[in-house]
């Protein structure tokens, strides 16, 4: 899935017959997953790259893996515009609305919306429902930026406020990319060696955006609501391996939490939690 998402960007096969963007607006475009089981393994393994405790229900990031294919799907599709390499994950928002068990069956469905204008390029939603039976358990917006010809009158996103590190570092290791490709299916080569991010413009390999996320909402799990929801704006890469220093702040209705550089307090993550 990720070699096909890749080919639109190779000259050449981007004119081969499936692989060749025919879409102009991809707006309803979508895909589906039937029902899957929650399996305790898989679960397992995701809570331990993610920092997650083990319990009889999955962590509230977990189902975006599930819905990390339909994504690829999409941007694979020739309706829609644009090669998947290059498009920057640049928020991310998730409501959970009940803890979702181990052996509970989720169907998954994806969509996209009409692009948006952003100063660097297009903005693009992927909205996510998960639903067990006829009951929705979770959502989740992720916002994909396109860069190119931007409209410098744009906003540039959603608007977060800074916090200050509490004294929480992580120091993570150069394998950090490809142990959560391994329980999530990412597996892009910006985040896995530093070979393959330097053919991609990165000095070296990057931790996933949805991992500092995962790792930042574990930190914080035993404070949050079961109904809550979690967003995030994206801003500097981690880069593989490094520190990071965490930080949070308990707001009226919630937490504000970032994710910084202890070296020179370049900004990785910025997020906030509100309960639903």
């Amino acid at each position: 899935m990720l070699a096909r998402a890749a080919l639109p960007a190779v000259p050449g096969l981007n004119q081969l017959p499936g692989v060749r963007k025919t879409g102009g607006d991809p707006a309803g475009l979508a895909y589906d997953r039937p029902p899957v089981r929650v399996e305790r393994d898989a679960v397992r393994a995701y809570a331990e790259v993610c920092g997650f405790p083990v319990k009889d229900t999955v962590p509230l990031p977990y189902p975006h893996m599930l819905a990390f294919p339909l994504h690829m799907a999409i941007m694979s599709d020739p309706g829609f515009p644009y090669p998947a390499i290059g498009t920057v994950h640049l928020e991310n928002s998730i409501s959970s609305h009940r803890p979702v068990a181990i052996g509970e069956e989720v169907g998954v469905r994806t969509e996209v919306g009409s692009p948006r204008p952003h100063p660097k390029g297009t903005l693009l939603d992927f909205r996510t429902s998960a639903h067990v039976g006829d009951e929705l358990v979770w959502e989740s917006t992720s916002v994909y930026l396109r860069r190119g010809r931007g409209d410098a009158d744009a906003p540039f996103g959603t608007p977060f406020e800074e916090v200050a590190p509490t004294g929480t570092r992580w120091r993570l290791g150069s394998d950090l990319g490809r142990r959560y490709a391994a329980v999530s299916g990412d597996h892009n080569p910006i985040h896995l060696y530093p070979w393959t991010a330097k053919a991609l413009g990165f000095p070296r390999q990057i931790a996933h955006g949805m991992w500092t996320k995962a790792r930042c909402i574990a930190q914080l799990e035993n404070r949050l609501p079961d109904a809550v929801r979690v967003d995030v704006s994206f801003r500097k890469p981690v880069l593989l391996p490094g520190t990071v220093a965490f930080g949070s702040r308990a707001e009226d209705d919630g937490w504000a939490f970032s994710l910084t550089s202890p070296r020179n307090g370049a900004v990785h993550l910025l997020g906030r939690t509100h309960a639903l």
